[in-house]
């Protein structure tokens, strides 16, 4: 059955043009190829990427090996985790776990901010139970509310405690601040309220003020939701006042290289943008868009290719569980390896146990022949939950595969609501299953 549904994405891939709106007329490109060559040739490091530099080798400067610190030691750890954020460092952010830990065994476990910092590095790292041990530890120290709570829901909105998180956000409530209404734009997504999630992240990129990061953070993320929304336009011009800003928000220009792919059509565009990405920054992330563009193209050897270079580089044990998604995704895919995805799907269970997370459990069982168990985890895990573009997709092809039409196409309706969170060959795929 997989190799089949493989073989079927790529023949869409390549009979339905990408960039083509409901009426059958090709739509106005929204990133061209000499805004593109623009961006690329007028790169420089950003003001942001300069001054983190400058402060690392300040920090690192002031510690003494020989002497337990503090106070040069955090900052610089933090100096660090922001490089990884800019550049995809991994070897920054373990550098930063690594002194982190060292000051809280230095400091007899009584230092809150180094809980803090590290609760922070594991929800980057997807460690999120591990989080949770860290933020549990701080708060019995002691934490001011505002930090307990915020931090609170992170943690709990990662391990899909969702009413918990609710109840954390209420918690520290207030008409002027970026923390809350950046919380409060996730927990709209997850509510399916799309309109408020942007108005509330559009009010964080407001309240960010003189914060150049903050803004970016939550203007990128502004992108992602007007994406999601099915606006390529706001969300163009959302990624490109990030990279006005700081032209090392990677995940902003692989927005522009997104758009230029589903919607321009433009997968020689969408490739450019990828690999200056990937030159600039170390994170695996633009490998996977590689593969997705050359799915997109209908090359199934260039997709092979750039699938098995992702796989080897998520793979690597430094990333733990932060690709698991898409490995299952390929794995259940041209990879054709069913069991390794069962295999990652059930072990993400114990980091968060989400109806995403089923979703994923469910999706690699039934890739993998298990087609009973998968409908038992759906039904007891999956049903009637939030899912987003991919996971309703995948949903979409269980009950397809079971014979549940009528609840595979209400699946696929409501993936093709936000078709631009999927890729080319997906999306293709969902308009040819609900024209049938």
């Amino acid at each position: 059955m997989r190799k089949t549904l493989v073989l079927k994405k790529l023949l869409l891939a390549l009979l339905l043009p990408v960039g083509l709106g409901s009426c059958g007329h090709k739509e106005k490109a929204l990133v061209g190829r000499s805004l593109v060559d623009s961006l690329i040739t007028h790169y420089t490091p950003s003001v942001l990427a300069t001054q983190n530099q400058a402060e690392l080798r300040f920090w690192r400067s002031r510690i003494d090996p020989a002497v337990a610190g503090y106070l040069n030691e955090s900052r610089y750890a933090g100096c660090l985790a922001l490089s990884f954020r800019l550049f995809g460092e991994i070897d920054s952010l373990r550098k930063a776990d690594s002194i982190l830990r060292a000051v809280d065994r230095n400091f007899n476990h009584r230092e809150t901010s180094a809980d803090m910092g590290l609760v922070s590095l594991c929800i980057t790292g997807h460690r999120f139970r591990e989080a949770d041990s860290f933020l549990q530890k701080a708060k019995q120290l002691g934490l001011r509310p505002y930090e307990s709570h915020a931090t609170s829901f992170d943690v709990a909105f990662e391990l899909g405690n969702y009413f918990q998180a609710k109840t954390e956000l209420n918690a520290i409530q207030s008409p002027n601040d970026y923390g809350y209404y950046f919380r409060k734009s996730r927990i709209d997504h997850l509510d399916g309220e799309l309109d408020s999630a942007i108005g509330d992240m559009n009010r964080a990129v407001a309240l960010a003020e003189s914060s150049d990061y903050l803004k970016d953070v939550a203007q990128a993320n502004v992108g992602d939701l007007y994406l999601h929304a099915g606006a390529p336009a706001d969300a163009r011009d959302a990624y490109l006042a990030c990279i006005g800003r700081n032209s090392a928000d990677f995940h902003s220009w692989m927005g522009l290289g997104w758009i230029a792919l589903v919607h321009d059509g433009d997968d020689s565009l969408a490739s450019t943008i990828f690999h200056f990405v990937q030159e600039k920054n170390a994170l695996p992330d633009a490998l996977f868009k590689l593969q997705q563009m050359a799915e997109a193209r209908g090359d199934s050897a260039l997709w092979l290719h750039y699938a098995r270079e992702f796989v080897a580089k998520a793979t690597l044990p430094v990333y733990g569980r932060m690709y698991n998604k898409y490995l299952i995704g390929l794995y259940t895919g041209i990879l054709k390896n069913p069991a390794a995805a069962e295999a990652l799907a059930a072990d993400e269970l114990h980091n968060r146990a989400t109806p995403q997370t089923y979703a994923w459990y469910a999706w690699a069982l039934f890739a993998d022949g298990k087609k009973d168990q998968a409908y038992a985890v759906f039904q007891q895990q999956v049903s009637g939950k939030p899912l987003e573009a991919l996971e309703l997709y995948w949903m979409g092809h269980i009950m397809e595969g079971l014979g549940k039409m009528y609840n595979a196409r209400e699946f696929y309706k409501a993936a093709d609501k936000t078709r631009y969170d999927l890729d080319p060959a997906d999306a293709a795929y969902i308009r040819k299953a609900l024209e049938e």
